[in-house]
């Protein structure tokens, strides 16, 4: 039986349940450094024993990567997905791994484990393929950004391994994400005697919410948010200082550069108070343009091998995936675990979607390695540059395409990373 052609009763069910246990009962909460490079130790033994080769670790400021590199002939296709979750160490105590009535629990199983495993039938057999596992992707990639850029750059398709949207759903499109904190200065008076004498910091942070209130769109899908905000001391003190964070969803770079604009444009209304603004974009959009040719494979793919439609979605929550868009390789994202609860206490993947989505996955890339996607060669053919050009520099910068497109990329936590544990 050909890859391409691979059915879903071809797929080793039971061998790919024991490896989505194994990666599940080893705890990799993103923070804790240790823990993750226990991880990295059992995600390269698990990746081992199905691709027959090592993978090559990379460790940055602490935190374990892993990449293999399969086959002889120059890498094109390259599959996305990282190990660090958002549990911490002692969630399998109350929550161990278990597949009752064709449900599969643990922590970290939907968002990424599952498609880990996943990912490592894909890529066995494989001549032209780079699997790149991550170790801190939910604290928004600081150590490995400017890695899985230089990885995207260079292949021609690249394929995440992130969990479906709901009802099994591609993901064909991410929102970009830009965090702010705009910081207000006042002066301080008794609030009792003389608060004329003072400037009010948490008067003039109204302004700034309402003002940043104004700037969403939610005819193109931007989102503004302001969120966490202080202000003042003591209650019988006019506040000399308070602060707003703000979270921007955005779908085009166009719309992120907007609201880049405004939020910088923000001016104090009251005499005597000041603003300051920290922050920026954190990621570039993957906007629908990027996964489209390779969204009409995955159907012609699934069409030719009996499986249902596939359908799409549009999410607002950002991956690694868009940092491969936002330097220009076409990328499809969602291609992982069915089911739901990422990052809440439900976190479940359905079993008996997997045969079909590991087949699925399977013969899409062995398409992609049969037919390219476009011609050229790599990232700099797609994006018209020409062959040998340097882009390698920007990247090692940390920084890449958005920034290149004229973004300032701010680098900060995961703006979808629950903090105090987990949330839906």
């Amino acid at each position: 039986m050909s890859r391409t052609t691979l059915a879903a009763d071809a797929i080793d069910l039971d061998a790919l349940l024991d490896d989505v246990r194994t990666l599940v009962e080893c705890e990799s909460p993103s923070a804790d450094l240790a823990a993750v490079a226990r991880s990295a130790d059992v995600v390269a033994e698990v990746g081992t024993r199905r691709l027959g080769v090592a993978p090559e670790r990379i460790v940055l400021e602490g935190c374990t990567h892993l990449r293999w590199r399969l086959g002889s002939a120059p890498s094109r296709v390259l599959l996305l997905g990282h190990h660090d979750t958002v549990w911490p160490v002692g969630t399998l105590a109350r929550r161990p791994f278990a597949v009752d009535d064709g449900v599969l629990r643990g922590p970290g199983c939907f968002d990424m484990l599952t498609g880990l495993a996943m990912a490592f039938q894909a890529a066995a057999g494989t001549d032209g393929v780079t699997l790149l596992v991550t170790g801190d992707e939910e604290l928004g990639s600081p150590t490995s950004r400017a890695l899985v850029e230089e990885e995207g750059a260079a292949a021609e398709a690249v394929l995440v391994l992130e969990a479906s949207a709901d009802g099994g759903a591609l993901k064909t499109e991410r929102k970009g994400v830009s965090l702010y904190d705009v910081d207000v200065t006042g002066r301080a008076a008794h609030a009792g005697l003389e608060p004329e004498r003072g400037t009010n910091a948490a008067v003039e942070l109204a302004h700034v919410v309402l003002a940043l209130s104004g700037l969403g769109d939610a005819s193109v899908g931007t989102t503004v948010t302001p969120t966490r905000a202080t202000a003042g001391t003591t209650t019988n003190t006019v506040p000399a200082a308070a602060s707003v964070a703000v979270d921007v969803r955005a779908r085009t770079a166009e719309e992120q550069r907007r609201v880049d604009a405004a939020v910088r444009s923000l001016r104090p209304v009251l005499p005597g108070a000041g603003l300051a603004v920290r922050g920026g974009p954190n990621r570039p959009p993957l906007e629908a343009s990027a996964s489209a040719a390779l969204f009409d494979r995955a159907c012609e793919v699934a069409a030719r091998m009996g499986l249902p439609d596939l359908t799409s979605a549009s999410v607002g929550g950002a991956s690694d995936g868009n940092f491969t868009a936002g330097v220009g390789t076409p990328t499809l994202d969602g291609l992982g675990a069915v089911g739901g609860g990422a990052h809440a206490e439900d976190e479940h993947v359905l079993v008996a979607e997997l045969p079909g989505r590991t087949a699925l996955l399977c013969a899409l890339v062995a398409d992609l390695l049969g037919t390219p996607l476009r011609s050229g060669r790599g990232g700099a053919g797609r994006r018209g540059l020409p062959d040998g050009a340097d882009l390698g520099s920007p990247l090692r910068s940390g920084r890449g395409g958005a920034e290149r497109r004229g973004l300032r990329l701010d680098e900060r936590t995961n703006p979808d990373a629950p903090t105090g544990g987990a949330r839906p």
